[in-house]
């Protein structure tokens, strides 16, 4: 079963460390990748950068917005995609994921949006 753990940050955060401390922090999250990439439970991982991009279409016109968005409180910072056995599975990587300390671990499973 393929899971996403989501790394939700409040807003800002990032800029509120040091230097080192981030680094320290960017460590312990590619450490904690490396972990699961040996136990073969890593599809995918990734940093977010904080800039972005919103685009939709209605009724034929599109429209894009740059950010950053004054209404969001919270960024997605990255993302690991997991391939494990179990929800309960991927509920215990995400109780040990380094962020869990300074960030909410969001954990959805992958799958059609219509069954």
């Amino acid at each position: 079963m393929s899971y996403v753990m989501l790394i939700v940050e409040p807003e800002g955060q990032r800029h509120e460390r040091s230097r080192a401390e981030g680094e320290d922090l960017y460590r312990q999250m590619t450490d904690y990748a490396q972990k699961l990439k040996d136990e073969r439970l890593l599809v995918s991982v990734n940093s977010l950068r904080e800039a972005a991009v919103r685009v939709n279409v209605r009724n034929g016109k599109p429209s894009v917005t740059d950010g950053p968005f004054t209404e969001a409180r919270e960024l997605v910072g990255g993302f690991f995609l997991l391939n494990v056995a179990t929800r309960e599975e991927a509920l215990r990587l995400a109780r040990e994921c380094p962020a869990a300390q300074w960030a909410t671990v969001e954990v959805r499973e992958t799958g059609p949006c219509y069954e």
